[in-house]
């Protein structure tokens, strides 16, 4: 089953799931909720944000976090976040045509990594009518 936007229906065309190194003309606000980049670089090219589609977040506690905070607590964390859990997702269009979803990982990877990671999800295709 395909997802619509803006009246269009969006299948998975593979899934990625890798590394990317974003760009953003100005510099994010805060760190852990970033915008939308304006590019991102993936495979040694360089892929232009023409249009962002859909944005979402996904704040759930996971793995051996989900049982770590107190059920008031956890209820509001769901809604806007805590220290580094949850992913923002962004779909977009590029520049050259091709649809995405991205991912920002708030998730720190180790006391070297405190900010967390961008990631390419995954491509889509409109689905054939």
């Amino acid at each position: 089953m395909g997802v619509k936007v803006n009246e269009m229906e969006l299948s998975p065309l593979r899934f990625i799931d890798e590394p990317i190194e974003v760009r953003f003309a100005a510099a994010p606000v805060f760190e852990k909720r970033p915008p939308c980049p304006d590019a991102f670089l993936w495979r040694g090219e360089t892929y232009r944000v023409a249009e962002l589609l859909n944005e979402w977040h996904d704040y759930a506690r996971r793995g051996r976090m989900a049982g770590n905070m107190r059920p008031d607590h956890a209820e509001a964390a769901a809604v806007r976040g805590s220290w580094g859990v949850g992913r923002a997702y962004f779909r977009v269009r590029t520049d050259a045509g091709p649809i995405f979803d991205l991912y920002y990982d708030r998730a720190p990877k180790g006391s070297s990594q405190r900010k967390g990671a961008w990631f390419l999800f995954r491509e889509l295709a409109p689905t054939a009518a």
